[in-house]
């Protein structure tokens, strides 16, 4: 690893952890060189998943896109960024534990859902009448009546 302040190629790792669920391990390094201190981050590289739309195009995985359409679900709620985070960060584990390349929008629409009922059943709602298109207040209705069936 390159020293980020003399360039020297030559370093010693004084300190490993794991980071994010053990996706990434973080080392701090030191340089042989000139003894400055920096830290370093390795992660597994992956194939960047592309994702099947409904009307047979293709497109690159988009996390903040993901992240977008979640915090709007969410607005106005008691839900963190961190919590917001930690969905996506799961929802894409998930995906990509699931699918080799190419996932279907649907998936990971349902996927959404699912952590969002879970979450916060307002932003389930809401997030629900988008994807899956509601018509009219029938359909809300169906939708509210299967959560409040869930819980008695």
């Amino acid at each position: 690893m390159r020293c980020p302040k003399c360039a020297d190629l030559e370093d010693k790792v004084i300190d490993s952890r794991s980071a994010r669920s053990g996706a990434i391990i973080r080392r701090r390094r030191v340089c042989l060189g000139c003894g400055h201190r920096f830290t370093t981050y390795e992660e597994i590289v992956r194939a960047r998943l592309r994702v099947v739309k409904s009307d047979g195009r293709h497109e690159e995985l988009n996390r903040t896109k993901l992240v977008m359409g979640i915090e709007r679900a969410c607005q106005k709620r008691s839900v963190s960024t961190e919590t917001i985070e930690g969905v996506v960060d799961a929802i894409i584990d998930d995906l990509e534990r699931d699918y080799e390349r190419e996932v279907p929008s649907q998936a990971i629409g349902l996927k959404v859902m699912e952590r969002l009922e879970q979450l916060d059943e307002v932003a389930y709602v809401r997030f629900a009448s988008v994807y899956r298109r509601f018509k009219d207040v029938n359909q809300f209705m169906s939708a509210i009546e299967g959560l409040v069936g869930r819980e008695g």
